[in-house]
This record gives C-alpha cells, structure tokens and sequence, in this order.
C-alpha cells in the first residue's frame, strides 16, 4: 500500500522586502482570475496600474514584520509542517504556497517523484472562499494535469464549524482570554460582496437581508464565505466561554473601490473604543498563521487606530501557527479523508 502525503498549502508571500519582489508576488497573486475575477484585459489593466505604487508601499509594511528567518507567513508555516510530521505516519508532509515559493508545483513533482501515489490536499484556510480554496485545487490540478502526475489528490473540505478546529481556537487563546479584557473582537478577512452573491446557488440569497447567514441552508452554507465565518465566531465564542455582547465579528482587508462584506474592522475599533472598550483583545480566524494582515494590519495600525480613537490597549491574540492543539485538530481533520479504492 503506498503512501499518503499530507500536503499543506498556504498562501504565499514575497521572497523578500525589495520592491521588485513584492511588485512579483502582487502580481502573481492580483493577476489570478479567482482573486481579480475580471475579464483579464480588465485585470490586467488594474494591476499594472496597482502595480505602480503599490510595491512600494506593501514593501514597507513587509519590513516592519519580516524576520531574520524571512517571512512570518513562511516561516510559521514551516514550523507547522515540521511538526505535522511528528502527527502524520502515514507519509511525508510537504508544504506549498499558492504564490511565491514553495510553489505548489514543485512541491507536487517532488513527491510524484518519491513515488507517492495519494496526496491529502489542505488548504490551510478554514472558510471557503474561491479566492483561497478554489484557486488552490485548480492550481494542483492544473500541475497534475501538465505534468501528468501519477498522483489522487484528496481535498480537505472547509473545517469552520470542526469541533477540533474550534476547540484548538478556543485552546490557543486560552491565555489572552484569561486575562482582563472587555471585548473580544473577531477579525476574518473580508471578501467583494460580488464573490459571494455570483456563487449563491439559489442566486436570491446572500446578501438579501440583515440575517441571511443566519438562516442559510446547508446549500447555501457550502459555498458562503461570510456565513461560514459566522458559524466560526459562534463556535468559538461557545468553546472559550464567551458571554454574548462580549464578542463581536468583523472584516478586514478591503482593495480597491468595491463593497465588500461588513461589518468593517476599521469601522468596528473605533465604535468600541468610543462606545467605552478599554482593554481590547483581537483574534483573526480566518488565518492559521500569522502574517502581514495579523502583524502589521491588525497587530500595528489596528492597535495605533484602536488608542486613538480612546481605547487603551488592543491585544492581538496569535494565530494557530504551530500550536499543539491545532497540529492534533488538525492530524484528525485529514485523517476524516476517504481513502481512495481503485
């Protein structure tokens, strides 16, 4: 019987805080029709004209939060994939970024290479979105394909509401949430409203009103980005013992001109701090390991933003990256993966 390779993908990040390496990283990752989904003259367009100014200045904020070992994003996500291995006996465990390197296509050709035969595919993101989850399985796909790999690749579903998941949540910010505190705030990446409204398969549903992801169906659910995060937050909230009206959600990391889902991070830390929040904890679920968007987003302005507005302090809460629990939630959550019968 041969092998199952755990195979983990995030991601990605620059190769480095120059310019010209984060003008390439942007775009790459601009440039993927399931992040920009413009008709490509369209996004061609608009990224070169990013492309003038925004290098620069993403270059900036990368070197406020790179470290000596490279990137955070990187080196977290090495560290995960070193200490899978302690998780996983079934096989080797290899690790890719969907931009930048380690390329999902190296990565791939280096394990058909070894001779494995089924990969259990993890896109590190819990939630689903086709700007994370599906560009990953059609970039493995595509590499298979062109390189005719001998290769079953067995995809890990969204994990939102896994009890492990939740629980290794709830673990890892035990700490944090131990101490005085008066509001925790969520904070997920945020997506276009139009991502969510073009893959609703009623086409009548997201977005349509105040509760829509309260009162989605479970066709609905597969495929909702905002929905699933709702579902997240509320696990969690249960998990870490959170009284209701001492959490809240919001999402971060708008670009560019269009609405995106609500409510908004940056909105949100200045109403609680002018509502009277003084001690503010900030987790970020939607990652599981720290990055730009935690460290320097969240971690830096959002704190700088947060005591300007009248809070005292705002607490970044790390994300999984290596944590025990989340290794184990984890091993279990690819271990649920079917084998495949010839």
């Amino acid at each position: 019987m041969s092998q199952r390779a755990l195979f983990l993908v995030n991601l990605g990040s620059p190769a480095s805080t120059e310019v010209a390496d984060v003008r390439r990283y942007l775009n790459q990752f601009l440039m993927d029709p399931y992040v920009l989904d413009l008709p490509w003259p369209v996004r061609r367009l608009l990224v070169s004209l990013i492309l003038i100014r925004r290098p620069a200045e993403s270059a900036q904020a990368y070197q406020s939060i790179w470290w000596p070992d490279g990137s955070p994003l990187v080196v977290l996500s090495r560290q995960l994939e070193e200490a899978m291995r302690a998780y996983w006996p079934q096989g080797p465990v290899s690790l890719a970024m969907r931009y930048g390197e380690p390329s999902i296509e190296r990565s791939l050709c280096e394990l058909a290479q070894q001779g494995i035969e089924e990969v259990v595919y993890v896109p590190l993101y819990p939630q689903f979105a086709d700007s994370t989850t599906t560009t990953a399985i059609k970039e493995a796909e595509r590499v298979i394909a062109k390189h005719q790999l001998k290769l079953r690749l067995m995809s890990v579903p969204p994990f939102y509401e896994d009890e492990d998941y939740l629980q290794a949540l709830a673990a890892s910010a035990q700490e944090h949430l131990a101490q005085p505190h008066d509001h925790v705030l969520l904070s997920f990446h945020g997506l276009p409203e139009r991502h969510l409204q073009k893959i609703d398969p009623t086409g009548n549903h997201c977005l349509k009103s105040a509760d829509c992801c309260e009162r989605a169906s479970p066709e609905v659910l597969a495929t909702c980005y905002r929905a699933q995060c709702m579902r997240t937050a509320k696990g969690f909230a249960r998990h870490a013992g959170l009284d209701d009206g001492r959490w809240s959600v919001a999402f971060q990391s708008r670009l560019g001109r269009a609405k995106w889902i609500e409510p908004y991070t940056e909105e949100q830390l200045d109403a609680l701090a002018k509502k009277g929040v003084k001690k503010l904890l900030v987790m970020c679920p939607a990652f599981v390991a720290d990055c730009i968007e935690t460290l320097e987003e969240i971690g830096d302005r959002g704190n700088e933003q947060f005591v300007a507005a009248g809070g005292e302090s705002r607490t970044l809460i790390p994300c999984l990256n290596s944590h025990p629990e989340w290794c184990s939630a984890l091993c279990k959550i690819c271990e649920r993966v079917p084998v495949q019968v010839c």
